[in-house]
């Protein structure tokens, strides 16, 4: 994210705004499925971390919150999906009033879209018996010309 700047206000503001607005969604129903898609705990980390509990850093998640007002809008829409991963993943459940970790096998989906001239990926999350959960909005990254430097669509910067 070479070359954009944002003052610790501007972050601290857009991603409390970004995390009520988070808390106010409720399940939307996607065509593709033809199921729900819930807004938990979980997609809200995301946000915030990587996996192993790394914070993600501040442009990260100051352009994921700001987009964030997309994902329902765009999981509303989706009648097709781009891309499928499956795999395993260790999950938190809760059983039997305790909480373990276990591995469950686990889809995500990709949904493409082009909102408002702004390009963006939104992951659902499906695993085993579980219902379908948002788990992220990834904004569009561009490599440096000629390098494998990751660039930020200069296009979504709010100066």
């Amino acid at each position: 994210m070479e070359g954009m700047s944002i003052s610790f206000e501007n972050f601290a503001f857009v991603k409390a705004a970004g995390e009520e607005r988070y808390k106010s969604f409720t399940p939307v129903r996607c065509p593709y499925f033809n199921e729900l898609v819930h807004f938990n705990a979980q997609g809200l980390e995301h946000l915030k971390f990587k996996r192993g509990g790394v914070e993600r850093l501040p442009q990260d998640q100051y352009m994921r919150f700001k987009l964030l007002h997309l994902a329902p809008e765009i999981l509303k829409l989706s009648r097709t999906v781009q891309g499928i991963m499956r795999t395993r993943s260790l999950e938190r459940m809760h059983t039997n009033g305790r909480h373990n970790w276990e591995m469950l096998p686990t889809i995500f989906y990709e949904f493409i879209a082009v909102v408002d001239d702004v390009r963006v990926r939104v992951v659902v999350k499906k695993t085993l018996n579980g219902p379908l959960i948002f788990c992220s909005i990834i904004p569009f990254w561009k490599n440096a010309q000629g390098g494998t430097r990751q660039l930020f669509d200069q296009s979504l910067r709010d100066d």
